[in-house]
């Protein structure tokens, strides 16, 4: 199983890639020139790990609360690899998973299992 977790809206952008039982986590800062680039900082990981976007199983993306430019530029590029690719998206908030204490991102697979997230479902939650 290969999955893809996305999380713009915070204040770091996160990349995280998990192969099987490995995980491979990116951080870049939270600024517009990233977000521009966001599809070549997706591109650089899955290169580095030997992973083509075509294996990826699913895709988990944070929808905030958060970054408006970020979570949006994020949503672009998933909506795409869905399109192209038809690989399934999951769109989570760390507030859907309040009631757990302190999360990582590789948590988000299972926790949206726990939580039943709907896939393929975009519901952006921006900060004013």
């Amino acid at each position: 199983m290969k999955n893809l977790i996305i999380d713009t809206a915070s204040k770091k952008i996160f990349l995280t890639l998990m192969v099987n039982k490995n995980i491979y986590t990116r951080t870049y800062d939270n600024s517009k020139n990233n977000f521009d680039k966001l599809m070549i900082l997706i591109k650089e990981i899955l290169i580095e790990n030997k992973v083509k976007i075509s294996e990826i199983t699913a895709i988990y993306v944070n929808r905030g609360p958060g970054s408006f430019a970020g979570i949006r530029s994020c949503f672009s590029i998933v909506k795409g690899f869905f399109l192209i690719y038809k690989i399934t998206y999951y769109c989570f908030s760390f507030e859907d998973f309040n009631k757990t204490g302190a999360i990582k991102h590789e948590d988000v697979p299972d926790l949206c299992v726990k939580f039943k997230i709907k896939k393929n479902l975009i519901n952006p939650l921006y900060l004013s």
